[in-house]
């Protein structure tokens, strides 16, 4: 059969054209999104996430679409980072210091106090609070560090002899409201100058506060992604109660503000030479100093909302974190033991200090190896994207909400050998030295990590080391320690009881 030479001539200029178009087109185009799940419209991928365990359902979907991938939630553009390298290279870059486009977060806070803050109120009021909490004594030396640990140690001797007190009647025990009162007051008096008794009524009100918004909010979760939701009977009793929480506790946190302005009057030395003793202080003096009115930064509700985060985020991540620790050494007594032994061998029966941290390298690893297990904030801090760019080599558009998925990061078998086993061991050197892996990231990482990351770490090594070096801790007689979790906003555990007897 003859063949016509300028027919599959032809024929080949135009399947070169159309693969150079082809070509043309994805240049142009740039790099795709991350692969994920298809959803439905409207709701997106919501209905196949598990509400009282996003985490678990987020890591699963890692299996099938890798280190990043994209779904939508709700009207929300998601991108679900399980790679601690690209959590640090994304939240590195300011293009990734936004927050995500949350009706809680935009909605209900506003864009004031810090966690939701955005831009230049977010790079001012980051500044004012490292500053302020140095200032404090968050330092990792030094005589303000001795300030600073005092405070914490009359925390921790209260939490003693609250236990002690407890212990006599020789049952079991809720150490919850215990680890509240005391870790509580220390914030308390951090970031309000005020100390409460254990049953004064306003304290109980503003625990009971805490604890169910912090139960709501996770709850009320589907309204962050559809806020047309908040007005069907289920979730409008929950705003209800969360925006009146708000109002309730601004209005309180308004009459300690003019408490210490009354007192900033009567006392002739005041303002910028005053010794700053809280944050309230501190900010009604960065306020004068720069002779800002209720426009600028240095506002009344920034006042309000800031309060709010440092209290409720210094709360109840450290608390948190801490019952954990409690119930891991009672569910784990070999590890409890050596942890003892340790502590035995370098304070003897004297209360530990953050000068014996570094003589501690296993009791600060089974403090570690709580927070990898347990990650109190399992879907992390989502962020926000400022402007659309790349990353993994993946477009990541402008406005996506980025999800930094720690429970996926810290359970993730190719760091972590058997990853659901506790084992303070994995954070030891063969020498037996403290070492933290670079993809152990309890506090996040990047310009948006946790500020107060330092005083975290002295409250939870002051506490922690004492009460075990104090108490044996162990399960009633016949009854498991429960270590699965109840997921909010973070990863908290069920309440029980448990023994405390002591060793001295």
């Amino acid at each position: 059969m003859d063949v016509d030479v300028s027919l599959v001539f032809t024929a080949l200029l135009l399947l070169c054209a159309s693969a150079f178009a082809t070509l043309l087109y994805v240049h142009r185009r740039g790099p795709r999104l991350p692969p994920g799940p298809h959803g439905l419209p409207i709701v997106g991928f919501l209905p196949w996430i598990d509400p009282n365990a996003p985490h678990l359902t987020l890591t699963r979907l890692v299996k099938d679409y890798g280190r990043i991938y994209t779904l939508k939630l709700g009207s929300v553009l998601t991108v679900v980072l399980s790679d601690h390298r690209l959590i640090r290279e994304a939240f590195a870059k300011d293009i990734f210091t936004g927050r995500a486009p949350l009706f809680l977060t935009h909605g209900i806070m506003n864009g004031y106090g810090l966690i939701c803050a955005e831009g230049e109120l977010w790079k001012d009021q980051r500044k004012f609070v490292t500053t302020c909490l140095k200032t404090l004594g968050m330092v990792k030396f030094g005589a303000r560090r001795e300030r600073m640990e005092n405070r914490i140690s009359v925390g921790v001797q209260k939490c003693l002899e609250m236990l002690q007190q407890k212990e006599t009647a020789g049952e079991p025990q809720d150490v919850l409201p215990v680890i509240i009162h005391c870790i509580g007051n220390v914030i308390n008096s951090l970031v309000f100058g005020i100390v409460y008794e254990e049953n004064d009524p306003t304290w109980k009100w503003l625990q009971r506060l805490q604890e169910e918004g912090t139960k709501l909010i996770g709850i009320a979760g589907p309204v962050n992604f559809l806020p047309f939701v908040r007005f069907l009977p289920k979730y409008k009793k929950h705003m209800h109660y969360l925006l009146g929480g708000k109002v309730k506790t601004h209005d309180y946190y308004q009459t300690i503000i003019h408490d210490h302005m009354k007192r900033r009057k009567s006392t002739p030395d005041d303002g910028a030479n005053s010794p700053i003793d809280d944050i309230i202080d501190a900010f009604l003096d960065e306020k004068e100093r720069r002779g800002e009115g209720e426009d600028g930064l240095y506002s009344t509700p920034q006042l309000h909302h800031l309060l709010s985060d440092m209290f409720g985020a210094g709360v109840d991540t450290t608390m948190t974190t801490l019952w954990w620790f409690i119930l891991f050494m009672a569910g784990h007594p070999d590890a409890q033991k050596r942890a003892q032994e340790e502590l035995d061998d370098v304070v003897g029966t004297r209360l530990p200090t953050l000068d014996d941290l570094p003589l501690l390298p296993y009791t600060e690893a089974a403090l570690s190896e709580t927070q990898r297990i347990r990650s109190v904030v399992p879907v992390g801090i989502p962020h926000g994207t400022y402007e659309a760019t790349t990353l993994g080599g993946y477009h990541i558009p402008k406005g996506a909400m980025i999800v930094p998925l720690q429970w996926a990061v810290h359970m993730d078998p190719n760091y972590w050998s058997k990853p659901e086993c506790f084992n303070p061991e994995r954070f030891l050197t063969h020498d037996g030295r403290f070492n933290k892996p670079e993809f152990f990231i309890p506090f996040q990482t990047g310009k948006r990590m946790c500020v107060g990351e330092e005083l975290a770490r002295m409250l939870l090594f002051l506490f922690g080391a004492t009460i075990i070096h104090k108490f044996n801790i162990k399960a009633p007689e016949g009854v498991d320690v429960d270590l699965e979790g109840i997921c909010g906003i973070t990863l908290t555990p069920k309440h029980q009881r448990l023994l405390f007897s002591p060793r001295f």
